[in-house]
């Protein structure tokens, strides 16, 4: 089974984000996770203009101006999926999400796939069940030396990115293949770490990519 089928899944939302004042209402839009997500571009410096929540939010403003429209950041540098499931209540369903982004399978490696995907399931579950709409992010890129196919952490790293694909499926909920992004960019003949800041945190342009892919999620007007 796929994930959502990318030209219907927000659909419901087309009105809400181009009807004009004063029938419009605030759009929620929560982008959960770990460093990436928070901004951390050549750590510790946490650029968040450049990071891709700043950057969608960019995008669908100019797509939406009549929308009011937040794009509301809840992500912890370092974090997995079980520390951001257990806050995930108090923290980030409290901010009334219409979209829901999770990205924390870069840090989900030291988890193991058998509890990053419980939590994972469990802040997926939560979001459906007050209405709202659910993107999954796949993991950046680390360029930590790990891009042999054949080492452990490489190999986990991959392992993550099938399994994030794999609830998108189980779901029926968006899906931002980040990890493909940069592949299709090696394949190219160029190298990832054009698309980095440091080892394990894109760049402007690598967040940019990101920023147009979740954007392609969301209707036209």
């Amino acid at each position: 089974m796929p994930s959502a089928d990318r030209s219907a899944y927000l659909q419901s939302l087309k009105e809400p984000l181009t009807v004009h004042w004063p029938k419009n209402r605030a759009m929620n839009v929560v982008c959960h996770g770990h460093s990436v997500p928070a901004g951390y571009f050549h750590t510790p410096v946490v650029d968040s203009l450049n990071a891709y929540p700043h950057v969608l939010f960019a995008l669908l403003k100019e797509r939406y101006p009549f929308a009011v429209l937040n794009v509301i950041v809840t992500a912890i540098g370092g974090e997995h999926a079980a520390a951001g499931a257990e806050r995930f209540e108090r923290e980030v369903l409290c901010h009334r999400p219409d979209v829901l982004t999770l990205d924390y399978a870069l840090n989900d490696r030291g988890l193991g796939l058998e509890k990053a995907g419980t939590a994972w399931r469990s802040m997926i579950e939560q979001t459906l069940a007050r209405g709202a709409k659910v993107i999954l992010l796949t993991p950046s890129w680390d360029n930590s030396g790990f891009t042999d196919p054949k080492a452990q952490a490489w190999t986990a790293l991959q392992q993550h990115a099938q399994q994030v694909r794999a609830l998108a499926s189980e779901y029926a909920v968006g899906l931002v293949d980040s990890f493909a992004l940069y592949q299709r960019y090696q394949e190219t003949g160029s190298d990832p770490a054009d698309l980095l800041s440091q080892c394990n945190h894109p760049n402007r342009a690598g967040h940019a990519r990101i920023a147009q892919e979740l954007a392609r999620w969301f209707p036209l007007p």
